[in-house]
């Protein structure tokens, strides 16, 4: 590899590591914790600022749950399968299907099941564009003042900025698939209010 390839390779990662720490919602105090590496060290490495070693990335690739050659972009081996890396975050299970940190990344999500305590559901917002497809069981979107339930085949689609959660619509897990874009790339909809058939 010559050295501007090496050199664009290094630069590169801190933007990788700063996408998937976002991606993923971790603060740089969690990871910190979770990896053992200093809050500025990790802060100079996500601005390009430290060069990677194999001794910080080994422990990040660990805490993200993704392959090293997927945080420094290593070249093709001209294997197109992808293997994925489940990793659990908030009671869900994320089974990642896509390889690439940049651009669209769909992942099969495994919501639990839950039982309604009436209690109201939190909404949250973020940057990008986001498009859920019930594989299994039903799943509950409240997206702003709606409040739809969708079964197996179902589809929605919104702007992530929205005040949004989506949750099991019932005691038993649900299985989607998700797409989700930081450029708010779009998809196709089709959604029922809860309570039709």
């Amino acid at each position: 590899m010559a050295d501007d390839d090496l050199a664009h390779v290094l630069t590169a990662v801190g933007l990788r590591l700063r996408l998937l720490r976002r991606d993923r919602a971790i603060t740089l105090a969690q990871l910190s914790e979770t990896t053992g590496i200093s809050l500025s060290t990790l802060s100079r490495l996500e601005s390009g600022q430290r060069k990677p070693t194999l001794e910080l990335l080994l422990p990040l690739a660990k805490a993200y749950g993704v392959p090293l050659d997927e945080l420094v972009d290593a070249p093709p081996t001209g294997d197109p399968r992808v293997h994925p890396r489940p990793f659990t975050r908030y009671g869900r299970t994320f089974v990642p299907l896509t390889r690439h940190l940049g651009g669209l990344q769909a992942y099969k999500i495994v919501l639990p099941g839950r039982r309604d305590d009436g209690g109201e559901l939190e909404q949250r917002t973020h940057e990008g564009y986001e498009w859920l497809y019930v594989l299994e069981g039903r799943m509950r979107l409240v997206l702003g003042e709606h409040d739809v339930v969708l079964g197996p085949g179902e589809a929605a689609e919104f702007d992530t900025r929205t005040p949004h959660i989506f949750v099991s619509a019932g005691p038993e897990p649900a299985e989607i698939l998700s797409i989700f874009g930081r450029q708010g790339e779009r998809m196709h909809v089709r959604a029922r209010p809860a309570g039709k058939k």
